[in-house]
């Protein structure tokens, strides 16, 4: 047993370095009553592993005692005291530790110690610094993570050979992200170490993107059933990678607790207090920590420390009770009969022969650190102290000031630099934190079955961002020895094409995938928006990468755009036919009746007309949109001019009272001119407008998103008008001529079919004009076609038909008795 208030290893010297580890684990609970004096903690429960780190720093204090060149002839001395990993008892030590053995009821002005190593929890050493920093005396902490103990501020003279926790959590931030752990449990203590370590985590782990499902805290002075219900919210979450922030002590505790509810499976990634905690590489705790991840501070070797440790024996000094204590729980036996076992110590047991954490010198980690601080405080003082050269060679002796303050190593340890025997450097910034170096250990079994620390990977905080972290090509063992890395996500991935979809009052990991839009990808995993392709792009099918629009326009490779070619060839090769019949009865009265040079000239020009349309069917082009309307315009009024000459000399010659020979000879030439200047007018406009504005094709992307229609801008649709209302004002013309003469002879009936053949020209175009407004893409020149394939059509039909019928099946009715009407 033993007392906070009463050095449980000390040693007289001209310099006293104080310690302060949790060599207990477990504090006797005091009933108070506030009627009488309170009986004096008492601590129990040794910790093999800190009662080798207070054997650490006497073996360091005994090799500087014995070095001829650091501190010659300057005893160093020690008092360790026990703070049972509490913050009460750690005041009560330090108070100790500065009053020495006159045990005062007073502070006194001048502290017995020049400094103190320890404590190995941070919430003990903010205790210590609390009332140790009134009297500016410089704490070395071994084990203190807590990134709060780096503020300069309220704790100038705390220096540590630990690395802060803000680095170990940006550390394990980065780990979880680097195995695609987003979604995350967490337990911690409740104490500074855990609090603070663990805020930094979830900072630094918001930063990459990584969630905490839930967040418990525990002590271990906590009741069984608040563990019991923080191991039900850990098997209840979701998450299957657990980030333990926890003291070694709270630990063992909750570990007891998952065996009883059998909390096997997850992921553990652990923090450097326990990551490479012997004690707890049990095979009891096997089922649970196998595969456990986590940064630690590289190991290293100490030479000598280990036949130190094996000297451990409680004879040289039999009133030593913690010796005594150490030896009884080592070989589990009692020097006193009758107490804590049936067997009886001898003081001849081996401590060669047992396996523990106290002579496990495999794993140098925590141990070397106080190995540091020792000799970080002599090289302090040896700096402070008149300790010169002569000749090369150290001087026999320092000076010792009497006006020696512990201040003075304090500002000594600031600017401290020097590289022990094993070649490791040892300096402090200006925080008093070391440079924050790691090893990534992994928890495997070896062929016998044991727990082993394996490093997988390393982190090097002083170097630049993707370089810091670094991972071995050994191979990882994953927990329950799953030969299968675990998934930890709220949501799955949302693939390429998806973007993710936040859900109200859930944390950013949890997410919905919904689609993208169309015209819109996302190109990778767990895209956040989807991004608009380029203007002349549309998205895939999947909506992962943007191709191409489709372009659009009127094809013969297409099912409609052929049938139309079909048709205007069909419409041309009809007029060539009803040509060539004309021809070959050009002496007939029936062709000779019909004005057979107009006639001709009337076949050439609806011949011109089904061809017109072929040339708004293929891809645009600079030539194909100039050719379209112009050709279009033309032939047409070629069409009109030659139909209108027909008109005006049918009325002519039937509405003349007396026709003479001379009247019917120069209605012919007056009909070549009204042919000629009727399409000379047109050809005008279409010069002018192929002059000022001609068409040119054009990518519309503005009617349709998915796909670009190649069309034929007019230019000026002015002029397209001016054209067509030019057809129209020749057509209106012709229908108005030809209904004033559709009461002729009816054996001369051509007043007749012109009118019928204006009608039905007047029609389709008539509709045509809100058809080709509203029609889209492909289909405006598909309309446009058609009104010049039906008006067409209908020209050939009305006009040449009936008469193709009387030359070829009626040969009889072709003559001229029967043209007059006088059968």
């Amino acid at each position: 047993m033993g007392s906070p208030e009463s050095p449980l290893l000390s040693k007289d010297g001209d310099i006293i370095i104080g310690g302060a580890f949790s060599i207990h684990s477990q504090m006797s609970k005091r009933e108070l009553s506030f009627r009488e004096t309170p009986e004096h903690l008492q601590c129990s429960r040794i910790n093999f592993r800190e009662f080798r780190f207070a054997q650490t720093m006497i073996f360091a204090i005994e090799e500087i005692n014995n070095s001829s060149l650091l501190l010659p002839n300057i005893s160093v001395g020690y008092e360790i005291f026990d703070t049972c990993g509490l913050p009460l008892p750690s005041a009560r030590a330090v108070m100790a530790l500065m009053n020495g053995d006159k045990r005062r009821k007073t502070c006194s002005t001048q502290s017995s110690v020049h400094a103190i190593i320890g404590a190995s929890e941070s919430s003990s050493t903010i205790g210590i610094l609390q009332i140790s920093g009134i009297f500016q005396i410089p704490v070395i902490s071994h084990f203190a993570t807590c990134a709060c103990l780096s503020n300069r501020k309220e704790y100038p003279f705390f220096f540590r050979t630990i690395p802060s926790d803000f680095y170990q959590s940006r550390a394990l931030a980065k780990l979880v992200k680097h195995f695609g752990w987003m979604w995350v449990g967490a337990v911690r203590s409740d104490n500074d170490y855990g609090n603070s370590g663990l805020a930094a985590f979830i900072r630094a782990a918001h930063l990459e993107g990584v969630c905490v499902e839930y967040s418990e805290a525990i002590s271990r002075t906590d009741p069984s059933e608040h563990i019991a219900r923080v191991v039900e919210v850990i098997k209840r979450g979701s998450a299957r990678v657990l980030v333990a922030f926890l003291a070694q002590s709270e630990m063992h505790i909750l570990l007891e607790e998952a065996l009883k509810q059998n909390l096997t499976g997850l992921q553990w990634v652990g923090s450097e207090s326990w990551i490479t905690a012997g004690h707890l590489a049990t095979r009891e705790y096997s089922e649970i920590l196998t595969g456990s991840l986590g940064f630690t501070i590289r190991k290293a070797r100490i030479r000598g420390l280990r036949d130190f440790l094996l000297r451990v024996h409680p004879g040289p000094d039999p009133q030593n009770n913690v010796v005594r204590e150490f030896w009884e729980e080592a070989f589990d036996c009692s020097f006193q009969s009758g107490l804590h076992s049936e067997t009886r110590c001898s003081g001849s047991e081996r401590l060669q022969d047992v396996d523990n954490s106290f002579t496990d010198v495999s794993e140098l980690r925590i141990s070397n650190n106080v190995y540091k601080a020792a000799y970080a405080v002599a090289q302090a003082m040896q700096s402070m102290l008149k300790c010169g050269t002569n000749n090369g060679a150290a001087n026999e002796s320092c000076t010792l000031d009497d006006d020696f303050k512990p201040e003075q190593v304090a500002k000594h340890l600031q600017v401290v630099n020097f590289t022990l025997p094993s070649g490791e450097r040892v300096y402090f910034d200006e925080n008093g934190d070391p440079a924050a170096t790691y090893d990534l250990v992994n928890w495997q079994r070896n062929r016998a079955g044991e727990i082993i620390f394996v490093a997988v990977g390393s982190y090097d905080a002083p170097q630049p961002n993707g370089r810091q972290f670094i991972m071995n090509r050994n191979n990882i063992t994953w927990a329950a020895e799953s030969p299968e890395r675990p998934q930890s996500v709220c949501s799955e991935s949302c693939p390429p094409g998806f973007r993710q979809a936040f859900i109200k009052g859930k944390p950013i990991c949890c997410f919905s995938c919904i689609a993208c839009a169309a015209g819109e990808i996302s190109n990778s995993s767990n895209s956040a928006e989807c991004l608009r392709c380029p203007l002349e792009y549309w998205s895939s099918e999947d909506h992962s990468r943007c191709v191409p629009k489709v372009m659009e326009f009127l094809s013969n490779a297409e099912t409609m755009g052929s049938l139309l070619t079909v048709f205007s060839l069909l419409g041309a090769s009809l007029t060539l036919a009803v040509l060539f019949i004309f021809i070959q009865y050009r002496h007939t009265p029936l062709v000779k009746a019909s004005n057979s040079e107009l006639s001709f000239l009337l076949l050439f020009s609806l011949t011109l007309c089904f061809l017109c349309s072929l040339t708004f069917i293929g891809r645009p082009s600079e030539g194909s949109c100039m050719l379209r309307h112009t050709a279009f315009g033309v032939t047409f009024a070629l069409c009109m001019s030659c139909i209108l000459a027909k008109t005006i000399a049918v009325v002519t010659a039937f509405k003349a009272k007396r026709p003479t020979i001379a009247v019917l000879h120069c209605s012919v030439p007056l009909q070549r001119t009204s042919v000629v200047v009727c399409t000379s007018l047109q050809v005008v406009v279409c010069v002018l407008w192929l002059t000022l504005a001609p068409p040119v094709p054009y990518r519309n992307t503005a009617y349709a998103f998915e796909k670009i229609i190649l069309e034929c801008k007019l230019g000026s649709s002015i002029w397209f008008w001016v054209v067509l209302g030019y057809i129209g004002l020749l057509a209106l013309l012709c229908l108005i001529l030809a209904f004033l003469a559709r009461k002729l002879p009816n054996n001369f009936n051509e007043a007749k079919f012109i009118t019928f053949s204006m009608l039905i020209f007047c029609a389709v175009w008539g509709t045509f004009i809100p058809s080709y407004v509203s029609s889209p893409g492909k289909y405006t020149v598909a309309v446009e076609i058609f009104a010049i394939l039906a008006s067409s059509f209908g020209l050939l039909l009305c006009i040449f038909a009936p008469k193709c019928y009387i030359l070829l099946f009626k040969p009889e009715k072709n003559t001229k008795k029967h043209m007059i009407g006088k059968n």
